[in-house]
């Protein structure tokens, strides 16, 4: 058997699995930091997941930590360099974003209750009963699978955080699920996790995606900015519009707890009328659907409205000759150029692939940026991606990742310098000395 005890991680212990014991078939998915792949753990002769690491982090501490009915089983990791893997639980019913997005698919009040319950003891053990406190950060129905027998079990952990580590937050997750806190970068605490519950509840309730169609950075704006909720269906049975109006509470400490959360979902299984009202209202989707598109386009014009004023600033900038300033610069994005690319953040390389807007040869790049940013790229992971890391990011495009190759070398690698230091001496030869005449 290719497993072996290896060095632990904090006191979770890491088991460490040979490259060579994993056979690999389709991909399944895509995380933080990494691809998902369905594979064979040969010499358990078991279907796994295996998520290929550029770099072997924090993910696999946090893992190695936990054990719970609805977290993602963790098995072990492979820590040879390249091949950078963790091999996890298989959940063959795939995630429960796919799931809603399937329109043959349907839900009921029971369903619905269940697996909000099951998330949210999901959540519940992560701060309060694991061996540390852990704060998911990207909770979102993409990184909530189901497992052979329709359980949710949490998982993608990579924006992970102990507590006692740092409060520091970066731009982690993705934006339709992210409390404005994490958007702004500032400290946080669990209930972070609270705020992306909500979303959570509420793609359970409409099936519909979080701010569909509007760009992340977008998104961030009107939530932070503008006080932009998640619109609401009227007739939303009350019980859930209340848990989620509270979840989104701009006010961290206001929001409740996954204890109180739980609290509440057992009493709402209990009441007697609430299925009836809340299946009632999922048969009206063609009703308030309706609802939800008129708050989009409302949206999307405001969003339009950001794209005039953002040109308009432009313009200006043009005039005085001042052609850093872009949207990201709202949220304190530095001049990457006066930094070493070691230290970017996620939002630094988006900022620099968006740059390639500028350029007429490369404009097509900045249509990456956003891939860059939910892989969580920051500089030095930049310096270190090769051809295969960037196709298996997404880029499947063989002039485009020709060009961002040709960009990273040519901008972003250190430069070798030479110095050639000349020496001019007298040269000398032995001969008679002549005389004076």
């Amino acid at each position: 058997m290719d497993v072996k005890k290896g060095t632990s991680l904090g006191t979770g212990a890491l088991l460490e699995i040979s490259f060579n014991d994993l056979c690999f078939y389709e991909r399944c998915g895509g995380g933080t930091f990494g691809s998902v792949y369905r594979a064979l753990w040969q010499s358990q002769n078991m279907i796994v997941a295996v998520k290929r690491l550029l770099v072997l982090e924090k993910e696999a501490q946090v893992l190695s930590f936990l054990s719970h009915r609805n977290i993602i089983k963790f098995y072990g990791a492979v820590v040879q360099d390249p091949n950078y893997c963790l091999v996890t639980e298989f959940a063959p019913n795939d995630s429960l974003y796919s799931y809603l997005r399937n329109a043959n698919n349907t839900l009921d009040f029971a369903q619905i209750v269940k697996w909000a319950i099951e998330i949210a003891q999901g959540m519940n053990y992560l701060h309060y009963e694991a061996p540390v406190k852990v704060i998911h950060r990207d909770l979102k129905s993409k990184n909530v699978v189901l497992s052979e027998d329709w359980t949710c079990k949490l998982c993608d952990f990579g924006a992970s955080r102990f507590i006692g580590s740092t409060i520091k937050m970066s731009l982690a997750g993705t934006f339709p699920w992210m409390a404005p806190e994490v958007i702004q970068s500032f400290p946080v605490s669990e209930s972070c996790d609270t705020w992306s519950y909500g979303v959570v509840l509420w793609e359970l309730l409409t099936k519909e995606v979080p701010f569909n169609g509007i760009e992340g950075f977008q998104v961030a704006w009107l939530v932070v900015e503008k006080g932009e909720r998640l619109m609401i269906p009227s007739s939303c049975p009350p019980s859930f519009r209340k848990m989620m109006e509270q979840c989104w509470l701009l006010e961290p400490k206001l929001r409740p707890t996954f204890a109180q959360i739980l609290s509440r979902l057992k009493a709402m299984s209990e009441d007697e009328s609430l299925p009836d009202l809340t299946n009632s209202f999922l048969h009206q989707k063609r009703v308030w659907q309706k609802e939800i598109q008129a708050t989009l386009e409302r949206l999307k014009r405001a969003e339009k409205d950001i794209c005039n004023k953002e040109q308009e600033l432009k313009e200006r900038e043009l005039q005085l000759k001042e052609r850093e300033r872009s949207l990201i610069q709202q949220f304190n994005i530095v001049k990457l150029e006066e930094y070493d690319v070691n230290t970017w953040r996620d939002v630094d390389v988006y900022q620099w692939v968006m740059q390639f807007r500028a350029s007429g040869n490369t404009a097509d790049l900045a249509q990456y940026a956003d891939l860059f940013l939910q892989n969580h790229i920051n500089g030095r992971r930049l310096l270190r991606m090769v051809e295969k890391d960037l196709r298996e990011m997404g880029i499947s495009s063989v002039g485009h990742v020709m060009d961002f190759q040709a960009d990273q070398t040519a901008n972003l690698l250190p430069r070798e310098s030479v110095t050639i230091t000349l020496i001019i001496g007298h040269h000398l030869r032995k001969g008679q000395t002549l005389e004076p005449v």
